[in-house]
């Protein structure tokens, strides 16, 4: 990949009004008038141009940044042949594709051939719905017949943050770090997180085989019938092993510098790195709630003026009694040093007058 993405903004930033009421050339208007192929040409230029460009390298806005040119051409192949996965009838390329794909997955993770099930979900939120259902149908199987009134009380356990770590597992200097995870029932892993697959790419992988099926078959007859006459890795730990080492970079490069705190002290284990900036203003205040109020007002204040600006994308949050904070994610191999380099210096320059 060539750096010609330096000479491009993140964003091209309009607030929603300008958007809304049109400009040169862009509109967003419904015509009850055919429109010309070169028209649509046009829109389809303009809403990469007023669009966020995720794939730029410095953009670390969401965990699912960067996009692989394979997978852009895996994406165009599912949308031109236009068919669904629901029987092998009508799917029999995809349908083998995904038992071989989720076969692979189900060892990375460690488990033996003869164990597991798994299945594609569009998104982290829809795999971790399906591991509640699967695990519930496993202590509760009358709940299918009988619904929630025929159990007792229920309780989860669950962790805020899930599906981010999966593309460890295909790093040899990382995967130490999911040791275990193999003792897990069931596992989501998004591979539109760190292993640049386009959006939305998850699978939820079940342990125990048939599990899957036995929770959320319903038999349709009009679908599935009996009687039909039929019965890569190196690269993704490469690409994981430069994100964490984008991290690691970053962490350092915050340490040297007084004009940034880090949120958590440690090394990070993963591609997340949380801080602070620091402006001149706040400097001197020592720790307490005043300081904690006006520190509180930074990043939001930094990340409007970046939206505008369009250079650079991060974004920011609260946790619990920490106050607004950045939250820098490496997620695309494309980007430097100089890229982290660049996100800091922009921020000190955004900030340096609060």
């Amino acid at each position: 990949m060539t750096r010609r993405f330096l000479q491009e903004l993140v964003l091209d930033f309009h607030h929603p009004h300008q958007l809304k009421e049109g400009l040169e050339g862009f509109s967003l208007d419904l015509s009850d008038q055919p429109e010309t192929l070169e028209q649509i040409l046009v829109d389809c230029r303009d809403t990469l141009k007023y669009g966020v460009n995720t794939g730029h390298p410095r953009f670390f806005n969401q965990l699912s940044s960067g996009l692989d040119v394979i997978g852009v051409a895996g994406e165009w192949l599912t949308s031109a042949a236009n068919t669904n996965m629901f029987t092998y009838e009508v799917s029999p390329v995809f349908i083998l594709m995904e038992e071989v794909l989720l076969t692979k997955m189900q060892s990375i993770v460690g488990w033996s051939d003869d164990d597991g099930d798994g299945i594609f979900c569009p998104g982290g939120t829809i795999s971790n719905l399906y591991s509640i259902l699967v695990a519930r149908y496993h202590f509760y199987p009358e709940v299918k017949a009988r619904g929630m009134r025929a159990l007792p009380q229920l309780v989860l356990f669950t962790s805020e943050h899930a599906a981010w770590g999966g593309g460890l597992l295909m790093s040899d200097r990382h995967r130490m770090k999911l040791q275990g995870i193999e003792r897990a029932w069931s596992v989501t892993w998004n591979p539109h997180k760190m292993m640049g697959i386009p959006l939305q790419c998850s699978a939820i992988l079940v342990r125990k085989r048939g599990l899957l099926q036995e929770c959320n078959e319903s038999g349709a007859e009009y679908l599935f019938q009996t009687d039909k006459p039929y019965d890569g890795l190196e690269g993704f730990g490469s690409q994981v092993n430069k994100c964490l080492e984008n991290a690691e970079y970053l962490y350092d490069q915050l340490q040297r510098r007084t004009d940034f705190e880090l949120v958590f002290k440690n090394k990070p284990e993963h591609s997340n790195v949380c801080f602070w900036y620091i402006p001149p203003s706040l400097r001197s205040l020592s720790p307490g709630a005043d300081r904690d109020a006006k520190l509180h007002q930074v990043a939001p204040l930094i990340k409007g003026r970046m939206m505008e600006k369009g250079s650079v994308l991060i974004g920011y949050q609260p946790l619990w009694a920490k106050v607004n904070f950045f939250r820098c994610v490496f997620s695309n191999p494309a980007t430097q040093q100089e890229d982290i380099d660049f996100l800091l210096e922009e921020i000190a320059r955004l900030g340096n007058d609060l």
